[in-house]
Formats: structure tokens, sequence, C-alpha cells
């Protein structure tokens, strides 16, 4: 399924592959589906869905770093596709003040939950609110339906709606930061953190157990998940501090 084939027209292969360690160009493996094949290259699911939801999750709790991480998942559906990622994971990170986040990752099972392929659901005390995409919806305690929106809106920092007018308010929102005329709507600092929660739920699959992290910096307290807290560079590549 990862065959060999001639490097498409237009395609810098050398510069595309970047920092990773060379490999042959394979048909099906290249465009979007690089996020399943290999550790060199690949996210798994939780890096190509669950940083979404995560940093969603995070806004609606205030929380920054998790104290743990524990997972479960693996390869449930479609044996033979050549994938050599998981398909399915259940990650739950624990945060100071008994609060909880949980990703469940079923991108290959066409079960809807409210309703919805994908989306956050915030449990509170009074009530529930569902947030996707396109719209929120919120409960009260018994399940009633409180209040419902749904985002027709180009505004990067309110728009629900994935790609079209939210990628191009995200776009100008970045460009202008870089001309000094905005404020970034996603702060590289706050991003970075749900980031560093995917690689959490990838490095506690690979190493096949949970661990606890440091909430002040971030830090993986195990020996064994520092190993892959960094990676191997091609040569020439590697990053250099001045």
């Amino acid at each position: 399924l990862q065959k060999k084939a001639a490097i498409p027209v237009g395609l810098d292969w050398e510069l595309f592959q970047g920092p990773a360690p060379r490999r042959d160009y394979t048909e099906e493996t290249w465009d979007y589906n690089w996020h399943w094949y290999g550790w060199d290259y690949g996210t798994a699911e939780a890096g190509n869905n669950a940083t979404h939801e995560l940093d969603v999750a995070r806004w609606a709790l205030n929380v920054d770093f998790p104290l743990n991480v524990e997972v479960e998942a693996a390869k449930r559906h479609f044996a033979n596709d050549g994938w050599e990622m998981y398909d399915t994971m259940d990650a739950t990170f624990r945060f100071a003040g008994d609060k909880i986040i949980k990703w469940d990752g079923k991108s290959r099972n066409g079960h809807k939950t409210y309703g919805a392929d994908r989306g956050t659901i915030i449990y509170g005390s009074e009530g529930t609110v569902f947030v996707n995409r396109d719209k929120y919806i919120l409960y009260d305690r018994g399940g009633k339906v409180m209040k419902e929106r749904t985002s027709t809106s180009s505004e990067a920092g309110t728009a629900l709606g994935g790609g079209g007018d939210m990628t191009t308010g995200h776009v100008i929102n970045f460009f202008d930061t870089i001309r000094g005329k905005s404020k970034l709507t996603a702060p590289i600092d706050d991003a970075s953190i749900s980031n560093a929660m995917v690689h959490y739920a990838n490095v506690a699959y690979r190493i096949g157990k949970g661990f606890d992290i440091d909430d002040k910096t971030g830090r993986m307290f195990d020996r064994e998940a520092m190993k892959l807290w960094n990676r191997e560079y091609e040569p020439g590549w590697e990053p250099t501090l001045k």
C-alpha cells in the first residue's frame, strides 16, 4: 500500500521532507495521507484532529498543561490498509482543580455524538454545552435546550465553521499581526500547549503507558517518554540556537 512511485511534477520532494530522515516517495501516502504513515512525518489522528477540540476544551476550562495523561488506543478498522498508526484512541488528561479533558477519537467509525461527526462537549455543574465547527447548543441539567447558535460569521475570533470563512479570517489575522495591525487570535505560547497535549497522547501510545507531567513547564516525568521528546534529524537540518 506504500508503493514506490515517481515524484509528481512540481513537488520538491527534498524540501517537502524537511528535517525528517530521507525516504522514497510512495503513492497514496502524501498530500493529506501523511498523517498516518510513520512517526518521522505522521501525527496520527491525535495530531490530525484532536488539537482542534483540545484547544476549545482548554479554553472552556481555563487550563494550561495537564498533570497526567492516560490513553487507550489501537487500530480497530481496515487492518490491511497500510496505516502505521492507531485509528481509535481514548485520551484522558487530568488538570489541577479536578478538571478533566477526554478526547474520544474514532474517526473511522461513522457513529455520531450529539448528531455530529466532531465537536467538544463541556459538562458543567449547571448544564452542558456542545460546540462544533458550525454551532453551539446550551443545555440545562435536565437536557433541555436553552440556547442555540449557528455561525455564519467570518470573524477570526468567533467563527465556528471549519475552512472557508474561518480559515480566511485566521489567515488575515496572521498577516495583520505580522504587520503590527492586530494581535494573534491564538497566541503561539497558548496554542503550543494544545499541540503539546497531542504529543503527550502519542507518546503515551508509543511507550504503552501513561505518565505524569509538570503542569508549569510541560515536561514529562518519564525517562522512556523523554526519549521521544526530540526527533532524529536529517543531517544538515538540525536546529541551532543563536
